[in-house]
């Protein structure tokens, strides 16, 4: 009898302990909430991610543009976005995996009851820039774009909001973050914050800056917004290239750059410099050429046609400092403000100093960013091919100032896109075999098209049939 309890007995306990087991269903290795400072961080690492990648799934901005060509496969280089549905994945980063980290981010903090409230008010603030950031570059790729119900789970087929409408309502955000900031409280802490180490300071600048460059864009459509915007913030912005804003990348896996995961680790071969870039790089004795490319077999500097098949040893590639794991992606920075105040200058607009006075330091700026000594600056600049009052200009100053920005832009594909669209310069050689004509815009993703269809409809019309050759509402030249 005794025997027969003590076998009885783990029967019992072990039906004791498995009554309850509901407690299996909780994961103890993953959180059931995430800090919303850590999902600031997460969407600021995705933007940098796909505004610095090379893939051709994702970012496909350096063949656009003219700063790479592509050794065998030409299909993104000839302007097919499709295939690969890299609009869908570019869709996908700023809406899922930025915007919604970013919105999730911001209700979490503003729940947080234990928060000090000056520094909650920084902190959504911070958060409410980088969106204005990200619908930014959502609006410059594809035009209309849903704005309103974009974020609410609960509505499955958000409409398409206009494009002008959105982009005036975001400069209206924009300001009333730029009025919550305060340095008399902390924000985020250094290592949540990537792009400004936890400086109110800074955010202060970075907002500035980012008003005066969204201001300047609607010069062409709203001369005198853009005027009052730029007078503005413009005194605020970067005034030195230490007030850079930018992704810092590691040496180890997995927080290494993903041009080094691509070109390395990847082992491609895919990536030559292009025709259009290396020739005034050469002919100009630009001393930026020797970072942003190697030279070929023959240890020349050569650059091959975009759209056209480049056997890959004999043109130069993608240089190592620019592809180095621990590089970084520049969300803003003092050179492209730079430029920013010469063509204020040129519309006319109230902006201390001279065009030529800015036009000068934004190049200055950037060769002295790529290792270049300020002697190089100044020799580079005495050339008649690049003075501001000898330089060609049968464009104007859009000519000058585009030209030299576009140099400057390198390995900032999206943003050179933007500036070509936008100044009309440089004047790039036709591609090779192109499906389409420039494209002035993505196409919207094959998934609105399916799962969205009726404000799929309705947006596409709008934006010229969801043409890439229809051109936004600031892109009137």
């Amino acid at each position: 009898m005794r025997k027969i309890l003590y076998l009885a007995l783990p029967v019992l306990l072990l039906a004791a302990c498995t009554k309850d087991i509901s407690r299996f269903n909780t994961d103890q290795k993953k959180p059931g909430t995430v800090p919303g400072s850590m999902l600031f961080s997460n969407a600021t690492r995705n933007m940098a991610d796909g505004l610095v990648n090379a893939s051709v799934n994702i970012n496909v901005f350096r063949f656009t543009i003219g700063h790479t060509a592509m050794a065998v496969y030409q299909d993104e280089a000839q302007y097919n976005f499709t295939t690969r549905n890299i609009p869908g994945n570019w869709w996908v980063r700023f809406y899922r995996d930025a915007l919604k980290d970013l919105a999730e981010g911001s209700r979490l903090i503003a729940a947080d009851a234990f928060l000090d409230p000056g520094i909650k008010q920084n902190q959504l603030a911070c958060i409410d820039i980088m969106q204005v950031f990200a619908y930014n570059v959502l609006i410059n790729t594809f035009g209309d774009v849903p704005y309103k119900a974009a974020l609410d789970g609960d509505n499955l087929f958000p409409v398409f909001d206009d494009a002008q409408t959105v982009y005036l309502d975001l400069l209206k955000r924009l300001a009333d973050d730029l009025s919550k900031l305060k340095t008399t409280s902390s924000g985020f802490d250094e290592a949540d914050d990537i792009i400004n180490k936890g400086s109110i300071e800074n955010w202060i600048k970075f907002g500035n800056t980012l008003q005066f460059k969204m201001g300047m864009m609607l010069a062409d459509v709203d001369n005198a917004k853009a005027k009052a915007i730029v007078e503005a913030s413009e005194p605020k912005a970067y005034s030195a290239i230490d007030e850079n804003a930018f992704f810092k990348y590691e040496k180890n896996s997995p927080n290494q750059s993903p041009l080094y995961a691509d070109i390395v680790t990847g082992g491609r071969s895919d990536y030559v410099a292009a025709k259009d870039l290396m020739d005034p790089l050469i002919n100009l004795k630009d001393p930026r050429k020797e970072v942003f490319f190697t030279t070929n077999k023959a240890g020349d500097y050569a650059g091959g046609i975009v759209g056209k098949v480049n056997t890959y040893a004999n043109f130069s590639h993608i240089g190592p400092q620019i592809y180095a794991a621990d590089a970084n992606y520049i969300f803003l920075d003092y050179v492209e403000t730079e430029f920013l105040r010469a063509e204020a200058i040129e519309r006319g607009y109230t902006v201390a100093g001279t065009a030529e006075a800015h036009y000068n330091n934004a190049i200055a700026a950037s060769i002295e960013h790529w290792g270049g000594t300020a002697q190089d600056a100044s020799d580079y600049l005495a050339q008649t091919g690049v003075a501001y009052a000898t330089a060609p200009a049968a464009g104007g100053w859009r000519q000058k100032i585009g030209f030299q920005k576009w140099i400057a832009l390198f390995n900032r594909p999206f943003e050179g896109w933007t500036e070509i669209r936008r100044l009309d310069y440089p004047k790039l050689t036709p591609v090779v075999n192109a499906i389409s004509g420039f494209p002035n815009r993505f196409p919207y993703p094959a998934s609105e098209q399916q799962l969205n269809g009726t404000n799929y409809t309705t947006a596409a019309a709008h934006m010229g049939g969801d043409k890439v050759e229809f051109k936004l509402f600031w892109d009137k030249l």
